[in-house]
């Protein structure tokens, strides 16, 4: 692992295009990103925290990088965050500056308002600056990244400068990751998966990326792409595009992440892009723990094996196959910001972290990810069934274009199979039932459909299941 966070900003730059990043269609180099980070850095130095608003723009990343040469915490803020969440994200994380592109978030611009007591700082291309300090060290934070909030006030998670580092490391390694590269892809600026992976990861390995401002499927063919990436909602979006889907196909690897990527979808890019797309499992809290390997098999379902350093494990009452999964390893979060029971509660006693997902691990190693722990394990009539499995099983009926799969209460079976779907007119509920019956066992067929015109989903993609209305 290197000492430097970012090796590939601090030169020498090597073959430094003038495209070497390009964030919506606008493109920088790496000795011009360099200057414009440092002079950031030499702005913020010394603040407790820096939030950035994490729109797609080449200023967001100057903002990020300008944090970490600093040594400063970056909180990156949701550009399209309500008022309620941008004000407990900036009041939570202790924030004292807010950087984003000149004439975004200042008060002088008449813009969204900067929180009382907060400096606003605005982000400039054209500056530059030279910051010669040394790196901090690696258990010092890099990053705050809040948590959706699902089950409350959404929590600051401590991600080390280390943790970065070993789990961007350990990801170029499962896919082959090199300087050779092009990165392409949309995804928003203020996750694991767009910032860490999709801008921290190019960084630091040195490959092109192109940020294609929004993930659209006419965008990534036009990228160029060798690496692309892509939440299952993008995924299902391109090979509906059959055209832009089969401008893939000459890219090397395709990477899908952040929830799970329906077989169908996984099938039709199969068909479509010559590519078995790689899967990898992860969290805030833990970045990419779990990926299917560039040169190793790729099955739909399964999110691969343990990053070298990852050690995982199925905690289960019961000898059923599937539990909780719990991990240990170097991409760990340091602990929630100001929340020390939160932090000591989300680990077992002997320092494991509690993922909440449940998991089964088949006797190769290779993982496969049925879902929370709150909402996707099933237990009726005294199985356990696994909310994903029924879902993929929905959506490989050609009538099916969305499903999500909760249990419900039930007198007898303790909780039945309720599934929310979007379908073609003229489907009926039990045409779905007896399908999902006829290609899994009977107990695992739902009980009751619910037929919606969407899906409730987040930035992400994600299925917000909390969100559907009740059966």
């Amino acid at each position: 692992m290197s000492d430097v966070l970012l090796p590939s900003l601090t030169g020498p730059y090597g073959d430094d295009r003038a495209d070497a990043i390009t964030v919506a269609g606008r493109p920088c180099s790496r000795e011009r990103l360099a200057g414009a980070a440092a002079a950031v850095a030499v702005r913020i130095a010394g603040a407790s925290a820096a939030a950035v608003r994490a729109e797609a723009s080449l200023e967001t990343v100057a903002a990020v990088v300008g944090g970490l040469l600093a040594g400063v915490p970056v909180v990156p803020l949701p550009p399209d965050s309500g008022p309620a969440e941008r004000d407990h994200i900036l009041r939570d994380s202790g924030a004292e500056l807010l950087l984003s592109a000149a004439g975004h978030g200042h008060a002088a611009e008449g813009s969204e308002p900067v929180a009382p007591g907060m400096e606003s700082v605005p982000v400039d291309l054209s500056e530059r600056g030279s910051w010669t300090k040394p790196e901090p060290g690696p258990d010092t934070t890099a990053l705050i990244l809040y948590t959706s909030g699902t089950t409350g006030a959404p929590k600051g998670a401590l991600i080390p400068r280390g943790a970065v580092a070993a789990d961007l490391d350990g990801l170029a390694a499962a896919w082959e990751w090199t300087p050779e590269d092009t990165l392409a892809h949309g995804l928003p600026l203020f996750h694991v998966h767009g910032l860490v992976l999709g801008v921290l990861g190019a960084l630091r390995v040195g490959s092109r990326l192109v940020h294609t401002g929004r993930p659209a499927p006419e965008a990534y063919a036009a990228a160029g792409g060798t690496l692309y990436f892509g939440v299952p909602t993008v995924w299902g979006r391109v090979v509906r595009d059959a055209t832009s889907a089969r401008a893939l196909a000459g890219a090397r690897l395709l990477v899908s992440g952040s929830a799970p990527l329906p077989a169908p979808v996984f099938r039709d890019l199969e068909a479509l892009t010559g590519h078995r797309p790689v899967e990898r499992y992860g969290m805030t809290e833990t970045l990419i723990t779990v990926s299917a390997r560039a040169g190793g098999e790729r099955r739909p379902g399964y999110v691969g094996t343990p990053l070298p350093g990852i050690s995982t494990r199925i905690a289960t009452e019961e000898d059923a196959g599937i539990g909780e999964l719990q991990l240990t390893g170097p991409t760990l979060f340091s602990g929630y910001l100001g929340r020390s029971e939160a932090t000591a509660a989300s680990f077992t006693e002997d320092g494991w972290f509690r993922t909440g997902d449940i998991a089964a691990i088949d006797p190769d190693g290779s993982h496969r990810i049925v879902g929370r722990a709150s909402i996707d394990l099933i237990k009726s009539g005294g199985y356990r069934i696994g909310a994903g499995e029924v879902e993929n099983a929905l959506l490989d009926h050609p009538a099916v274009h969305e499903a999500a799969v909760v249990g419900a209460p039930h007198d007898d079976l303790g909780q039945e199979i309720v599934a929310y779907v979007v379908a073609d007119e003229g489907v009926t509920e039990r045409q779905l039932t007896d399908f999902v019956a006829a290609h899994l066992s009977a107990h695992k067929r739902p009980r009751r459909v619910v037929f919606l015109s969407a899906l409730p989903r987040n930035a992400m993609g994600k299925p917000q299941k909390k969100l559907l209305p009740p059966a």
